[in-house]
C-alpha cells in the first residue's frame, strides 16, 4: 500500500514539459544542455509571475466529480435493467468518482499559458524550437 500512495504522489507531481524540436542548435549543445536551459527558462518564468499550473488536486477532484456524475448515469441506467437503479447509480457513482480521481492525479498539474508563452519564448531565443508541451 506505501508503494502505490508514492506513485500517486510521483505521478500527481509530474508537470508537462515542452518538446524540443531537433533542430541544429538542440544537435550542437546536447541533450543535457538543453535540459539546462530548460530549467532555467522555468525558473525565469516563475520569477516573473507566470503561474506554473493549475493544481493536481484540483485537477484531481474535478476528474473525480466528472467521474461520478458518469458513473452515476450509467449504474441507474445498468441498475434499471435488474430492477435496482438506485443501488446501480450509487455504485457506479463511486467507482466513477475513484476513477475519476486517480485519472486527475496521473494527469499532473496543467501549466498555464502565459507559462508555456514565456518558456516556448526564452527557448526560442536561445535557438530552440518547441513544438508542443509533453
Amino acid at each position: 500500500m506505501p508503494v502505490l500512495a508514492a506513485l500517486l504522489l510521483i505521478a500527481g507531481c509530474a508537470a508537462p514539459e515542452p518538446v524540443l524540436y531537433p533542430n541544429d542548435h538542440l544537435a550542437y549543445v546536447g541533450r543535457d544542455a538543453a535540459e539546462e536551459d530548460i530549467d532555467d527558462c522555468q525558473d525565469m518564468a516563475e520569477s516573473a509571475g507566470a503561474n506554473k499550473g493549475e493544481g493536481s488536486g484540483e485537477q484531481a477532484a474535478g476528474g473525480a466529480v466528472v467521474g461520478g456524475a458518469v458513473g452515476g448515469a450509467a449504474g441507474a441506467a445498468g441498475g434499471a435493467v435488474v430492477g435496482s437503479a438506485g443501488r446501480g447509480a450509487a455504485v457506479g457513482a463511486a467507482a466513477g468518482a475513484a476513477g475519476g480521481l486517480v485519472r486527475g492525479l496521473f494527469k499532473g498539474p496543467k501549466p498555464s499559458s502565459a507559462y508555456r508563452n514565456f518558456v516556448n519564448r526564452c527557448l526560442y531565443d536561445r535557438g530552440y524550437e518547441v513544438v508542443g508541451w509533453d
